[in-house]
C-alpha cells in the first residue's frame, strides 16, 4: 500500500502529494533549512558536484519546487546553460518564480507545472537529469524513473538526491526518534499541516534506499549506478547514465 499525506483521503499520492506541498509551500524552505540545521544546503551542493565534469548546457531538474536544487545546478553548467525545472505543485512553483525573479535568473531557469511521470519533453532533449529529495513521492517510481531516462540524451547524466536510512548503531536510533518523535512537532507548529511532516518519515521509510536504489536504476535502463551516502548515511547521492 502506498504511503500517502493524508490517509483519511480517497484522492491518490499525486494529488495528495500536490495538495500538500501547495499547502507548506511558504513555509517549506525555512522548514528545510531548519529542521536540517542548514545541512541541506550542503547536501545540495555535494549532488551538484556531480555534473562539474559534463558542464550540461541542457539541464532538467525534477520535482523542482522552489528551485533550490535548479539554481544550485548553474554552479556546475555550462555558461550559456538553460534549465526546466518541472513540479506538480503550483504552490512551490510560485514560491520558486519569485526567488528566480529576485536573483535575475528568470531568463536561465524556466518553471514549469508537469508531471514527472509524464513529461511533456522529446526523447534524449536534457544533457543532464536531476532531482533533490522528490523522487521518493513518485506515484510510481520505475515509470518516473523511466521518464527521466527518455528525456536524458545518450551519454547524459542522471543525479538524485534523496533522502535515506543510516543503519549503524547509535545513530539509527538517534535518527529515527528524531524522525518520528521531533520533527513531526516541529514541522506541523510551523507550517500548519498537520499530516506534511508525519508523512516525510514515513515515506522515507518505505522508499528503497541503497543498493535497492541502484537495482531499480538498471531494471530501467540505466548503466553505470552508483550511491554515495551523505551524512552517516541520512541522505544520499545517486548517479547514472543513459
Amino acid at each position: 500500500m502506498a504511503v500517502v499525506p493524508y490517509k483519511d483521503d480517497t484522492a491518490g499520492k499525486k494529488s495528495q502529494v500536490a495538495h500538500m506541498f501547495n499547502s507548506i509551500a511558504g513555509k517549506y524552505d525555512f522548514l528545510n533549512h531548519f529542521l536540517s540545521a542548514g545541512t541541506d544546503i550542503y547536501w545540495r551542493r555535494k549532488a551538484v558536484s556531480e555534473l562539474k565534469q559534463l558542464r550540461p548546457a541542457r539541464i532538467l531538474d525534477i520535482a523542482t519546487g522552489t528551485a533550490d536544487f535548479a539554481i544550485e545546478t548553474l554552479r556546475a553548467a555550462a555558461p550559456d546553460a538553460k534549465v526546466t525545472g518541472v513540479d506538480i505543485s503550483e504552490g512551490m512553483l510560485d514560491v520558486g518564480r519569485r526567488k528566480l525573479e529576485a536573483k535575475g535568473l528568470s531568463n536561465r531557469i524556466k518553471l514549469e507545472l508537469g508531471d514527472s511521470e509524464n513529461l511533456p519533453f522529446a526523447d534524449n532533449e536534457f544533457d543532464a537529469v536531476t532531482a533533490s529529495f522528490g523522487v521518493r513521492n513518485f506515484e510510481n517510481l520505475e515509470k518516473g524513473l523511466t521518464e527521466m531516462r527518455r528525456v536524458l540524451r545518450p551519454g547524459g547524466k542522471l543525479v538524485v538526491l534523496e533522502f535515506s536510512k543510516p543503519t549503524a548503531f547509535p545513530l539509527k536510533q538517534a535518527y529515527n526518534f528524531y524522525f518520528r518523535q521531533i520533527l513531526p512537532v516541529f514541522g506541523k507548529l510551523i507550517s500548519k499541516d498537520n499530516s506534511a511532516y508525519t508523512y516525510l518519515p514515513e515515506s522515507v521509510q518505505a522508499f528503497p534506499d541503497g543498493p535497492d536504489f541502484l537495482a531499480i536504476l538498471r531494471k530501467v535502463g540505466f548503466t553505470s549506478p552508483a550511491w554515495q551516502p551523505l551524512t552517516f548515511g541520512i541522505s544520499s547521492i545517486y548517479t547514472a547514465q543513459k
